[in-house]
């Protein structure tokens, strides 16, 4: 009884904190601006104060701490940097909408996914409740929202074609590319997280989050998904910029 009493305690506890969580986070990246900008910097500093709290856990040396603090700064000021910029222009709510979307749907579906079909696990060392099911359904999961976006932007934007519903099965077979990157990245970037709490000797990366955890608990997927696009972003700049390429567009 005193289980069952303490299971509906934790699961109102998280129910309320993800509310919050949805409903800030929400709110923040509808207004865009000065507010979004705080929002993403409040995150990023916590999860640094976060990130730093597991190197303390397992760094034996001072050079060593040196090392992860500024590999971390890097990690999170780059993912933190293309979140602000994807929210620029006249698409910015969309393409953050869709960032933001499909990690949320690699979740679900992978957490629905294995938990309905089970199988080998991908790590059980570093997370024992991730299995290669869960993964497929990440990558489903994925590629349906980015096919979805491909057919709302060619509704909305004529630039990208004529608004026709069969464009969404037209989009499936690239979608399905994106999302089998994008569900790779964002689970390697629990896994790298996981890894970090294990060497740390720790649960959760914090208590911020009642049921929870921490920050860096809740966006692990998140900040690796757009480390990757800031990267890949930089790559094509530095190409631009080698090929003696102009980086504004050509006027019309």
């Amino acid at each position: 009884m005193a289980d069952a009493e303490k299971t509906a305690s934790d699961l109102g506890k998280r129910s309320l904190s993800a509310f919050v969580m949805v409903a800030v986070a929400g709110t923040a990246i509808w207004l865009g601006g000065p507010v979004w900008a705080l929002f993403v910097a409040s995150v990023a500093t916590g999860v640094y104060w976060e990130w730093s709290g597991l190197v303390r856990g397992f760094a034996t040396s001072a050079g060593q701490r040196l090392g992860w603090m500024i590999g971390g700064f890097v990690y999170i000021v780059v993912a933190a940097t293309t979140l602000l910029i994807l929210r620029l222009d006249a698409f910015g709510l969309s393409r953050t909408l869709l960032m933001v979307l499909v990690v949320v749907a690699i979740d679900v579906c992978a957490y629905f996914s294995g938990r309905t079909f089970g199988g080998p696990k991908i790590a059980p060392k570093l997370s024992p409740k991730k299995t290669w099911a869960g993964l497929y359904g990440g990558v489903g999961g994925a590629a349906l929202v980015i096919a979805g976006y491909a057919t709302w932007l060619s509704c909305y934007d004529p630039a990208f074609g004529h608004c026709e519903i069969e464009r969404f099965g037209r989009h499936l077979p690239l979608a399905l590319v994106g999302g089998t990157l994008a569900a790779v990245t964002a689970q390697a970037g629990d896994f790298f997280e996981s890894w970090m709490k294990r060497r740390a000797g720790v649960k959760d990366s914090g208590k911020l989050i009642p049921g929870h955890g921490g920050l860096f608990d809740r966006v692990d997927g998140l900040l690796a998904l757009n480390f990757a696009v800031g990267v890949f972003g930089l790559l094509i700049i530095g190409g631009r910029l080698l090929s003696g390429a102009s980086l504004l567009p050509s006027p019309a």
